[in-house]
């Protein structure tokens, strides 16, 4: 059983940045990084494998969101720069054991509770 708790959500102008951070209790393989705006999908953000050598994002946050981990503290991270009103979501970490799509949240086999963002314009 994998436990995943978020932090580092809150309110910033665009343009803006912050981090997230999802330390997990457990063992973890790869982890990623979703997001959901009201009324839409829950939608695939950043992905980093546990070596760290394989990332893959979104293309909507490409160049301005980049994900890393920190074995040693079983947690992983999200920088977020150029915030834009249109980043403005609950961010979930997860994680998974395997699995040949990043972008399914079927893919993913833990959740955390999610952290709140909110980019004012």
């Amino acid at each position: 059983q994998v436990q995943l708790n978020e932090s580092g959500g809150g309110l910033v102008q665009a343009g803006g940045s912050l981090r997230l951070s999802c330390a997990a209790s457990g063992r973890t393989f790869d982890m990623g990084w979703f997001r959901q705006a009201p009324g839409k999908e829950r939608e695939f953000v950043a992905g980093i494998s546990w070596s760290g050598v394989t990332r893959k994002y979104a293309d909507s946050v490409k160049g301005r969101f980049t994900i890393s981990r920190d074995n040693a503290k079983n947690t992983v991270y999200l920088q977020m720069n150029s915030l834009k009103p249109e980043d403005t979501a609950i961010y979930y970490c997860t994680s998974r054991s395997d699995g040949s799509s990043w972008l399914s949240p079927l893919s993913y086999d833990y959740w955390g509770q999610g952290t709140q963002v909110t980019v004012s314009s």
